[in-house]
């Protein structure tokens, strides 16, 4: 008997938590148990040659909004080839209405709800030792085709209490067997998911780790589905620590933890952020989803002493609109959570990337725009705009028609339109968001973008009228060069001065751009080439003078020189000539924008 877990993640750099902790907490049935990690950008028939080859008797497949059209269409796929084979699905994608994901994928033979580890060892041993009754099995929702032989047709009375009939052998899935929910399990009661892959020369390099030290969240936001379940839960701190003491000592990039609100408890949070600061390896990076206004004096100072790049942080705004803050049921003081982030920002030491949530209850145009403002004016590393989705089983969808909220029915059950919010204006945040990801969450325009907010009332309207740039010059849907949206934007500088008829000095604002797009080029990499926009002569022996007076800083530099002060441009708008070289060092990048270190010589 051969049990295979499978993972389709959303790409090849992710980790599947949830398939190593089954496999771990299942251990006394490791030899019979597999593990195979896929990604949804891989052909069907690629996935399911892996699942075949594998000749597993019972496939198990971890499912999420992300990939669960991708698992339905391997488990249909699969079931042709092999009848035989036993179908599970878990996570959260089935663990509400599972009766009826059933009734409609009668390639699944049963779906394991909620907390899956204890469920998933039994179900294992249920199979190996046959020993046992499904309907025994608390967690599980099935249809007969689940059971063995010497089980199936049995007639029992079940944990539950609940009389089970005989199954009606005409139509399988219209007898369907629950067996409740599972009372949690202790944290503490969980094996180390990866202990195995650490000992594996290069398993987890250059992957994004995914860890967890406690489940459940305080709050109860209704378009998550972390307000569902109840009591919060922490892994004991001693055990934490030393388990990320063995991420940090194989040099692991990258751990993510997926804790929901990860400092709701102050002495959890600081303990874990100590420890890493005291074991800081100098290249792992442990990313935290917080809630800002939590956050004391305390922890901001604790919080200031780590490695630049140490840490990131996701902090959840969604929204400044206080009547959609009540209506979501989040709890939330701004004017705090505002104060810490500048706070942090000002420490220049951890990666911020902000949250909002379009489509809201109560949030139309103007409001999101607000939202929008605020959040940008708090300047984070990176503004993620997301759209809200409807998941099953939380309380967003009990509440969507109270809101007039109409969302697609396939997942990711994304909203199209609100009450507040129309399908034209949707499209048009679409478009934004877009434009916010090129060019402003990439860092790559950060100084010719910080000069385009000087001629918009808000930045939310830059972003949006570079989208209708993009829209009138048909550049949407094509994977444009880097090189390619520099020069789209120098278009959209023309363009732009001609529309607001800035003819004053508009062949010397034009120069300034251009200089702005080859400082912010050069910050990130060496022109080996120079963009065809670039026309400007260089004065050949001023900038090898500059060179031969700055190697022997043994470092990989770049020198360009300037006319305009770049500096004041970006701060003020002001157009304002200057002879100056910047000496860009690549050796000194810095490790939460990855751009050149930068000096500035005058020569005027």
């Amino acid at each position: 008997m051969k049990l295979l877990l499978v993972a389709l993640n959303a790409k090849y750099i992710h980790s599947n938590l949830a398939v190593y902790s089954l496999k771990s907490y299942a251990k006394e049935y490791a030899d019979y148990i597999e593990i195979a990690e896929f990604t949804i950008n891989q052909a069907d028939e690629e996935v399911l040659r892996g699942i075949y080859r594998s000749k597993a008797d019972i496939v198990a497949f971890s499912c999420y909004i992300w990939n669960i059209s991708m698992v339905k269409r391997i488990i249909n796929q699969l079931k042709k080839i092999c009848p035989q084979v036993k179908v599970w699905l878990g996570g959260p994608e089935v663990s509400f209405h599972a009766e009826d994901f059933l009734r409609q994928n009668p390639a699944a033979d049963g779906i394991v709800i909620g907390e899956g580890e204890q469920t998933f060892l039994e179900l294992v041993r249920y199979y190996l030792e046959e020993n046992a009754y499904l309907d025994d099995i608390a967690g599980l929702v099935f249809a007969p085709g689940a059971r063995t032989e010497a089980d199936k047709g049995a007639m029992k009375i079940g944990v539950n209490g609940a009389d089970k009939k005989a199954p009606d052998k005409t139509d399988d899935k219209a007898y369907i067997v629950s067996t409740g929910q599972r009372l949690q399990i202790s944290l503490d009661s969980l094996p180390f998911p990866y202990e195995d892959l650490l000992g594996t020369s290069g398993a987890l390099s250059n992957r994004i780790i995914y860890y967890e030290s406690s489940r459940g969240c305080p709050y109860s936001c209704s378009y998550c589905l972390s307000s569902i379940d109840k009591g919060l839960r922490f892994r004991d701190i001693s055990l934490v620590k030393k388990e990320l003491k063995a991420f940090i000592d194989h040099g692991l990039a990258q751990v993510k933890f997926v804790d929901r609100t990860f400092n709701c408890s102050k002495k959890h949070a600081m303990e874990i952020w100590s420890f890493i600061r005291e074991h800081d390896n100098g290249m792992t990076n442990f990313h935290f989803e917080i809630s800002a206004d939590l956050l004391d004096n305390e922890e901001l100072e604790l919080l200031s002493c780590l490695r630049p790049g140490q840490v990131q942080f996701e902090i959840g705004v969604q929204t400044t609109n206080p009547d959609s803050l009540q209506a979501i049921h989040r709890r939330m003081d701004l004017e705090r959570l505002s104060e810490n982030v500048r706070k942090l920002r000002e420490n220049n030491n951890i990666h911020l990337h902000l949250d909002l949530i379009a489509g809201l209850p109560l949030e139309d145009y103007a409001s999101f725009e607000k939202s929008f403002n605020y959040v940008y004016s708090l300047k984070p590393h990176q503004l993620q705009l997301g759209f809200l989705k409807v998941l099953k089983g939380s309380c967003m969808e009990k509440d969507s028609a109270r809101y007039g909220i109409i969302y697609r029915e396939e997942p990711p059950y994304e909203v199209l339109y609100t009450d507040c919010l129309s399908f034209d204006e949707m499209l048009k945040l679409k478009g934004i968001c877009e434009m916010v990801e090129l060019y402003f969450n990439s860092g790559q325009f950060s100084n010719s973008i910080g000069y385009l907010e000087h001629f918009f009332d808000s930045p939310m309207k830059l972003y949006e009228a570079l989208h209708s740039f993009y829209e009138k010059r048909g550049l949407e849907g094509f994977q444009h060069s880097r090189i390619k949206r520099y020069e789209i934007l120098l278009d959209f500088f023309r363009e732009l001065m001609l529309k607001f008829n800035m003819s004053d000095n508009l062949l010397l604002k034009t120069e300034l751009f251009k200089e702005l797009l080859i400082y912010d080029l050069c910050l990130r990499e060496n022109l080996k080439s120079r963009p065809g926009f670039d026309t400007k002569r260089r004065n050949r022996e001023e900038i090898k003078r500059l060179y031969d007076s700055f190697r022997s800083r043994g470092s990989f530099i770049h020198i360009e020189t300037f006319g305009f002060d770049i500096r004041a441009a970006v701060l003020t708008g002001e157009l304002i000539p200057k002879k100056q070289a910047v000496i860009f060092d690549y050796d000194k990048r810095d490790p939460l924008s990855n751009s050149a270190k930068v000096d500035f010589i005058d020569l005027s």
